[in-house]
């Protein structure tokens, strides 16, 4: 697999990280109260904690069943991803010479790219001339088995 390719991969993981961290503690964060005008927030219940530990599993179990822990897995499992995309960054080539020379060398590749398809038309051009030739030849053969068997 390609650097881009990588990178591309890695980013996803990152933003699949993101979104179950910030799905996991909207879930499992306690209520709090906003402000003082408002009532205190129910208790949670058991049966939500229960049914929380149902829901995700894996979060659970890589939290040790402990949903104080829970962030500082996630948060740890974000990092990771981010660091390895650093690595992957870094492992970029490094572009001398500035725009100019990227230009420059886009130009070279796109002229050599022209020739390799000038001469991949052409060999395509050979090719479907003999393959007409052999289709000929293959129907002539044909024709001539047909007429050199008897009628029943």
């Amino acid at each position: 697999m390609d650097i881009i390719s990588q990178l591309q991969e890695q980013v996803n993981t990152i933003a699949a990280i993101a979104f179950n961290t910030f799905g996991t503690l909207q879930r499992d964060a306690p209520p709090v109260r906003l402000s003082p005008n408002y009532p205190e927030p129910p208790a949670p219940a058991a049966a939500t904690a229960t049914n929380a530990a149902v829901a995700n599993p894996t979060t659970e179990e890589s939290a040790g069943n402990n949903i104080s822990e829970t962030p500082k897995v996630l948060s740890a499992e974000l990092v990771k991803a981010a660091k390895q995309f650093d690595a992957l960054v870094a492992a970029l080539p490094f572009s001398e010479g500035g725009e100019e020379a990227q230009v420059k060398r886009i130009a070279e590749l796109q002229a050599e790219n022209d020739l390799v398809g000038q001469e991949l038309q052409k060999h395509l051009e050979a090719a479907e001339k003999e393959l007409k030739q052999v289709q000929e030849l293959f129907n002539e053969a044909a024709d001539n088995c047909l007429n050199l068997k008897k009628p029943d």
